[in-house]
């Protein structure tokens, strides 16, 4: 039995170490999201961003207020997107925030598309700490009325951001409530987790309006996150969809129904 017992324990030291040395190509599959499109950003009046970082230039895309929607300074809104993703899937979707008078700020994950470097939590927290920089110091952004959105893996980059720098109002979409609360999917110790992402610990320390929308039957992120996300913060709204992780939210008309309402509410509008 000692001995069974002693190869069980090298098996599964074994486990844990590849997880951990493994566990970044899990979080942040960047190898799998597809290659950048050509996109012709100067037609869909995007601006281009390259912002230094201590690892090389990583790229970030600004949509100004449409022509005559907002006087200047306008609101913003930081838009940090899933692990699969691009910066490049999110212009046309959001073309709603430029509509309604406020800018949006697409700020790419350290080697991802055009980007240099590596992700981790590190790298991410110091790409968005400079992208908020830069954006607060443009004359035509009111940096008292910045938002941060986050969806999945993105809530972890905006709670990150909003433990550094602060936010008119957090919306966090289909996110988690801190990636060590999965390790026990995968039969391993919590502190083996390297970039912990601890939105829970965020938003029970935020003050302002937090928005939390979440799909019932999310596959990936299960709803509890969202639920705990909820409870944990001081001024929070939750907004269930009867959708996974996705395909949320099911309807985009109720979608920027809803966060158009939150934003007013929070007097971003």
């Amino acid at each position: 039995m000692a001995k069974f017992a002693a190869t069980a324990l090298f098996v599964y030291l074994i486990y844990c170490g590849l997880l951990f040395s493994l566990q970044r190509q899990v979080l942040f599959p960047r190898y799998m999201s597809p290659s950048p499109g050509a996109t012709d950003t100067t037609k869909m009046g995007i601006e281009v961003l390259w912002l230094e970082t201590s690892f090389g230039k990583v790229e970030a895309w600004y949509l100004p207020p449409a022509a005559g929607s907002a006087a200047a300074p306008a609101a913003a809104v930081i838009f940090a997107h899933g692990n699969g993703e691009l910066i490049d899937f999110w212009p046309e979707e959001f073309k709603r925030f430029p509509a309604m008078g406020v800018g949006l700020l697409l700020v790419e994950y350290p080697g991802y598309g055009r980007s240099a470097g590596s992700p981790s939590q590190g790298s991410i927290s110091e790409t968005f700490t400079r992208a908020y920089d830069q954006l607060a110091a443009r004359p035509d952004v009111d940096p008292t009325r910045i938002v941060f959105f986050g969806r999945s893996l993105g809530g972890g980059a905006v709670c990150d951001l909003a433990a550094k720098r602060p936010a008119a109002a957090l919306i966090l979409m289909s996110s988690f409530t801190s990636v060590r609360s999965f390790a026990i999917r995968y039969l391993a110790p919590s502190f083996l987790i390297r970039d912990p992402f601890d939105n829970l610990a965020v938003v029970r320390d935020y003050g302002g309006p937090v928005l939390v929308i979440h799909g019932r039957f999310d596959e990936v992120i299960p709803f509890g996150h969202g639920n705990a996300l909820h409870a944990a913060a001081r001024n929070g709204k939750m907004i269930a969809y009867d959708a996974g992780h996705n395909d949320c939210p099911p309807d985009w008309e109720v979608f920027w129904q809803d966060v158009e309402g939150f934003l007013r509410d929070a007097k971003v509008l």
